[in-house]
């Protein structure tokens, strides 16, 4: 007899929600939708609409009526409902960032190892055909070392109508700004493509005016392989600009560069004897491939990973390393100092 399909809920019915919800049925994992919650009924409403999902009356009633949940609120709420997941077994997607802080980032961390529950975390680009093709022109031996980094984020502010939430710019729900609402993506992303950071420095600003909420963040890193990199994290009012991310990489006998769409590219390459190389959507998709591990989409990997009770990528110790780093860089740019990293 074939298992029972995962009963899967959800916490939280906002933009991300639909996201994940959409990247679900695209998987083609064998899933039962089944409770929402929302502190937004008419959100709910629309999102189990169009999902399947049943609306629930509270989040103890989706912990109930699951077996794996998406946790997809404010980051502040996120710590809360990870316990009460936890502590009913069920398998836990959490967006990112994990928490407002490192610490809590790292008692989330424990609580879920703990628990010994699947669990995974929405550092979707780690699954990026893109980044996944990068990453490998970039430590192939013919590349040679690598030397230097150059990585800019940019979107405009997400407390606009499309994002249909406002809550990125409260410091008490979000945290903090661009640097860990958006960037830990590229922390994250930073030391898959080049290695462990070992010093950060870091300067911030805000021209929104936005009490805690960063909106410009320029970080210099150093990693311990020895090659230096820089991040430019930006919340701007372009709104006509989608979110957009390039990446340069400088080898001792190869340049590679993504720009574009972070997740199909193009990547492209060129080296020291001049040939080059340039790949962008399903081409890239088809060349990634094997160099995937398990499920090429994130939410089917979850899916895949929670219905058989395994560990999951990229998990909470992975994110709690990016909370390490941001929490480094915040201390950075407060001080005006630079800031070693364990």
């Amino acid at each position: 007899m074939a298992p029972h399909p995962l009963r899967v809920g959800f916490i939280g019915t906002g933009l991300i929600a639909t996201y994940h919800s959409k990247s679900l049925r695209r998987s083609g994992a064998a899933i039962e939708r089944a409770g929402a919650y929302d502190i937004d009924r008419d959100r709910l409403e629309a999102f189990c609409a169009a999902s399947g999902h049943v609306a629930c009356a509270s989040e103890d009633e989706v912990l109930d009526r699951c077996d794996a949940v998406y946790i997809c609120t404010w980051t502040s709420e996120h710590p809360r409902l990870v316990e009460a997941a936890a502590a009913r077994g069920v398998a836990i997607f959490c967006e990112k960032p994990l928490a407002t802080t490192a610490p809590i980032a790292c008692a989330m961390t424990e609580t879920v190892r703990t628990a010994g529950v699947t669990n995974q975390v929405g550092l979707v680009l780690r699954r990026s055909p893109a980044f996944l093709w990068l990453q490998h022109v970039t430590t192939a031996p013919e590349a040679g070392r690598v030397m230097s980094v150059i990585f800019r984020d940019d979107q405009f502010i997400p407390i606009q109508g499309h994002y249909l939430s406002t809550w990125r710019g409260d410091v008490e729900k979000a945290g903090a700004g661009t640097l860990l609402e958006h960037s830990v993506h590229d922390i994250d992303m930073l030391e898959f493509l080049v290695g462990r950071i070992d010093v950060v420095s870091a300067r911030s600003a805000s021209f929104h005016g936005i009490t805690g909420i960063e909106d410009a963040m320029a970080v210099s890193f150093s990693f311990v392989s020895g090659a230096v990199g820089t991040l430019t994290s930006i919340w701007h009012d372009v709104v006509s600009r989608p979110s957009l991310r390039r990446v340069e990489i400088f080898c001792e006998r190869r340049w590679a560069v993504m720009e574009g769409d972070d997740w199909f590219g193009p990547v492209s390459w060129t080296d020291s004897d001049g040939t080059q190389g340039a790949l962008a959507g399903d081409e890239l998709v088809a060349a990634v491939e094997p160099l995937l591990d398990g499920p090429a989409n994130p939410d089917g990997a979850f899916i895949a990973a929670a219905a058989r009770g395994e560990p999951a990528h990229p998990d909470f110790a992975t994110a709690l390393r990016a909370h390490e780093i941001a929490d480094a860089i915040y201390h950075s740019a407060a001080t005006s100092s630079s800031v070693a990293i364990g």
